[in-house]
């Protein structure tokens, strides 16, 4: 049986997780689109643009309208969820 760690890392904004993922290489990434000082959105465009197909990215939002997820994909994301 193969056991899978995990560590958590949690920022507060897309700046911080800009910085966070300059430091370290992560495979997965929660994006709350709403965040101060950046958004998921604009963090998306850079790690896209920078980084490449690499993380995975996740949206995640509580205020889910119609065609959300349709304009989280077509940033870059590689899937979404709304939250409740």
């Amino acid at each position: 049986m193969t056991k899978w760690v995990y560590a958590p890392e949690f920022v507060e904004n897309g700046k911080e997780a800009l910085n966070k993922l300059k430091e370290k290489k992560i495979d997965l990434i929660l994006m709350d689109i709403q965040m101060p000082e950046m958004d998921g959105l604009e963090a998306t465009r850079i790690i896209r643009s920078t980084i490449g197909a690499r993380p995975f990215i996740i949206a995640m939002t509580a205020n889910a309208m119609q065609g959300d997820q349709e304009e989280y994909l077509a940033e870059g994301m590689n899937d979404y969820s709304a939250s409740p």
